[in-house]
């Protein structure tokens, strides 16, 4: 349960949203039945251990409501205090959602990134406006609205979620505490301008690692989550904390120390993102087994991650001088802690 207020939450992100948020993809048993409760409190554990405040608790990975509220309970009762947790509102309907939101504040969710079914086709701004609202009335806990391109907006409006919805939003869900705002990506217009508007009212997060650093010269950030850079260990909170405190140049060198990495990403991203608007969470657990996480089997229907991309994002770790498993490839879908 939040331990604030439904009206005090923006008052709470203010003060507690503070640092970089990872992201967790549930860990399952060799046969895929049930959940890998060692594999998860590893994975955890480790995102303390190297500095995140954070973690989005993955549901795009075929999990079911009740299942997410034990992945959540072991997460909670893993962590304590270090790490907030964030239910992930990435459930096939609207109502499955709200089910399982409900089981996973229960369970100890701290805050709901919001996001939107792949079979939710609206053709207006109301009916993303009722969506959302939805999800916010049914909750007490703060919420993170996320534009993003991947939900298909566009098709209503070119920023995907207008300043006008938005707005909208802002006043009428007061437990709207922050904006993900990656409007237009993987260009920074839709961030810059949602900063510009409403960072007097809730918190701006850029998520894109290789954007935020460059632009916290010029931009009052506190937040930047949730995203998926745990895969090059430390390096990110350790950069966000330097720029954070005003020792930009020094976090811009550790930001250029690893461009091999995030040149890695990109191309293997890119080998499959712009004709599927798809996440392939296989290449992030891969990514995170690489630096020591548990990695392991995912249910099905689930994307692959193939030899050559592995080799890679393998590549991309050793040239920037990160955290980067010995073991063999074979490995990975064993994963560290087999159950």
């Amino acid at each position: 349960m939040a331990n604030y207020k439904r009206s005090d939450a923006r008052a709470w992100a203010n003060e507690m949203l503070v640092g970089c948020s990872g992201v967790t993809i549930p860990s399952y048993s060799a046969d895929l039945k049930r959940l890998n409760e060692q594999g998860i409190r590893h994975d955890i554990q480790k995102l303390v251990d190297l500095g995140f405040t954070y973690t989005l608790l993955c549901t795009e990975v075929a999990i079911t409501p009740q299942e997410n509220a034990q992945f959540t309970a072991w997460a909670k009762e893993t962590a304590g205090d270090k790490l907030g947790l964030f239910f992930h509102a990435g459930f096939g309907t609207l109502a499955e959602n709200i089910e399982a939101l409900a089981l996973a504040e229960k369970a100890g969710a701290d805050i709901v990134l919001l996001s939107y079914p792949s079979n939710f086709w609206p053709t207006s701004e109301q009916e993303i406006y009722d969506y959302t609202k939805a999800v916010c009335d049914a909750t007490d806990l703060a919420v993170m609205l996320f534009p993003i391109p991947l939900w298909g907006f566009e098709r209503v409006h070119p920023q995907g979620m207008s300043p006008a919805l938005i707005r909208r939003l802002i006043d009428d869900c007061p437990n709207i505490v922050a904006i993900k705002a990656e409007q237009g990506f993987p260009h920074v217009a839709g961030l810059i301008e949602t900063y510009h508007r409403f960072a007097d009212e809730v918190l701006i997060s850029c998520p894109i690692e290789s954007d935020v650093i460059p632009l916290m010269k010029f931009m009052d950030m506190q937040f930047s989550g949730t995203s998926y850079t745990q895969w090059m260990g430390d390096h990110f909170p350790k950069t966000f904390d330097l720029a954070r405190n005003g020792q930009w140049e020094e976090a811009m060198q550790l930001h250029w120390q690893v461009q091999p990495a995030r040149g890695a990403v990109g191309a293997a991203t890119g080998a499959y993102m712009p004709g599927s608007n798809y996440i392939n969470r296989a290449h992030w657990k891969y990514m995170d087994w690489l630096a020591g996480f548990n990695g392991g089997p995912l249910r099905a229907p689930g994307g692959r991650i193939p030899d050559r991309l592995m080799k890679v994002l393998r590549q991309g770790l050793v040239a920037s001088k990160l955290e980067c498993t010995s073991d063999d490839d074979s490995q990975f879908l064993i994963g560290r802690f087999p159950c």
